[in-house]
């Protein structure tokens, strides 16, 4: 008898150790998700940036948006409002930008090398040492954009936006170590 009164006693012991347990596991999450929700409401990102899945944003109004450091990998923002939108030293490899609206956006540093930036709207934009090898933006619009020390070999241009970049080229893409007058073809 004395026996299954200690195995009774030695299970709700154990019962209240994984009820500890499972309480610090909730608290946790409680504190975690407290964290988070405090990053997000000072606009700080709480988390190092993490490989993330291909995204669609396809046709949003994303205005003032920060996607600063952020792995956008093959994402699509097709037609976006990007507007004054923040991309600085975002990994942009292979998303799509097709007819997105990226007036006035922070692309400083960012990789788009491989993007789609076809009839994107790129007018005062900063492009100030990004990256945009292989980019196709053949009738893309770069009016007003800063451009120094951006990598643009093998992008398509039409030969009207070339001369204007051309004439506006300065600068050395630090991850790339190409001068941008010679990523564009500019005699």
């Amino acid at each position: 008898m004395s026996n299954k009164y200690f195995s009774a006693i030695h299970c709700v012991h154990q019962i209240r150790a994984i009820v500890n347990i499972l309480g610090i596991v909730k608290a946790l999450i409680l504190l975690t998700s407290i964290f988070m929700m405090v990053g997000v409401w000072l606009g700080v990102s709480v988390w190092p940036a993490l490989p993330a899945l291909a995204d669609d944003y396809n046709k949003e109004f994303l205005v003032g948006a920060n996607f600063a450091g952020r792995d956008l990998t093959d994402s699509s923002f097709t037609k976006a409002n990007l507007r004054e939108a923040n991309f600085a030293q975002a990994n942009l490899r292979g998303v799509s930008l097709f007819g997105a609206n990226l007036e006035g956006a922070n692309l400083e540093g960012a990789d788009l090398s491989n993007a789609t930036l076809d009839a994107a709207r790129l007018s005062d934009a900063n492009l100030t040492n990004a990256n945009l090898e292989g980019a196709y933006a053949f009738n893309a619009k770069f009016d007003n954009a800063k451009i120094a020390g951006a990598d643009f070999t093998a992008v398509e241009f039409r030969p009207d936006v070339q001369k204007i970049l051309c004439d506006k080229a300065t600068g050395q893409n630090p991850a790339t170590g190409r001068l941008t007058r010679d990523t564009l073809l500019c005699s």
